[in-house]
């Protein structure tokens, strides 16, 4: 039987005895690898966080969620291990840029040519292989949001900073693949936040990031965390017939917390999979598996369940644990419900 599969998009709630869950509410993660967010001393850091992945595997494994991530437990920032690794990067100096909340953020300074030199998260994707039999996916930021988060000496334009981070992702995605991942997501926020310059080069690198790439794709748009942008308006995705353009399998829309109308996103996204927001993480308390299942029922209006995948609006970073865990369960059974109905 065909039926409606549930997803993390990304992040999950870090333990409290791993992250500083007041500096990470009081302050946006730096684009930066700065480390002063984790509790556990340096040396016992990996530890932690592989004991880390393995519970926020468990919550998703007893929930009955299809395809499981490693909750991006291992960072600071979404997009920082990634966007810090290649060579090019200035170890000495960083730079400040005004972020999508209207905060400033520290972010990499390039003083040379950008060069991947190792892989960044295949050791992630291995470890997390081993301890699971579910759909694998591993979340990366896409090179697009890249360019957005850092400055360049080096490169003339945004744009040429966007298609060097674009062969850096490109082989990142090639070893994770090999890694044993069943899907690799583009985090891409910023092309909904800077629409005009995604016009111009996002969905041009985005595409260049994907060349030769064999496997299962997604790319994840979206209006922020609902922690630092509350304001999210049900007809802001003017993006989506842009991201129709790009040669992704799945797409990850927002569609809770801003209450899309979602017979002009999903129309705007012909041929693609779409991960359908139905947890609000605006709001900390769970939804019932009625209101899940309600959300998806409207889904269902414009698209065949095999083209939806259930899943909260955004990462769940900024939740407590025991809400995430609520909101979890309550996505699994929402469409368990909807899937008997089928």
């Amino acid at each position: 039987m065909t039926k409606i599969r549930t997803a993390l998009v990304g992040s999950y709630a870090q333990p409290e005895w791993l992250i500083d869950r007041e500096a990470l509410r009081n302050r946006l993660p730096a684009r930066i690898l700065t480390g002063d967010m984790w509790r556990v001393s340096k040396d016992l850091l990996q530890e932690a966080q592989d004991d880390a992945v393995l519970s926020i595997l468990e919550d998703q494994e007893l929930a009955g969620i299809d395809i499981v991530t490693d909750g991006e437990v291992r960072r600071e920032s979404y997009s920082a291990p990634l966007a810090n690794a290649p060579e090019g990067i200035d170890r000495e100096k960083v730079e400040t840029l005004i972020g999508r909340a209207g905060k400033p953020n520290k972010v990499p300074l390039i003083s040379g040519p950008l060069k991947r030199v190792s892989p960044v998260h295949v050791d992630d994707v291995k470890f997390l292989r081993a301890h699971t039999d579910k759909t694998v996916k591993i979340t990366i930021p896409g090179p697009f949001t890249l360019s957005q988060l850092a400055v360049s000496q080096y490169y003339k334009t945004p744009e040429e900073v966007a298609m060097a981070y674009a062969e850096v992702v490109n082989e990142e995605m090639r070893d994770l693949f090999a890694a044993g991942a069943d899907i690799v997501q583009f985090d891409e926020p910023y092309l909904q936040a800077r629409y005009d310059d995604a016009k111009e080069y996002g969905a041009k690198a985005i595409n260049k990031a994907l060349e030769g790439i064999e496997g299962t794709t997604a790319l994840h748009v979206c209006f922020g965390y609902a922690a630092m942008v509350s304001d999210k308006s049900g007809d802001g995705y003017s993006c989506l017939p842009l991201v129709s353009d790009i040669n992704v399998d799945q797409v990850s829309i927002e569609a809770a917390q801003p209450d899309l109308d979602l017979g002009a996103a999903l129309n705007a996204l012909p041929g693609k999979t779409i991960m359908v927001g139905v947890l609000d993480l605006g709001d900390e308390t769970p939804e019932t598996p009625e209101i899940v299942a309600d959300r998806l029922r409207a889904a269902l209006e414009f698209l065949p369940p095999e083209r939806i995948i259930a899943a909260p609006d955004c990462g769940m970073k900024y939740l407590p644990r025991e809400s995430a865990r609520a909101k979890l369960k309550a996505l699994s059974a929402g469409a368990a419900i909807v899937n008997a109905e089928l």
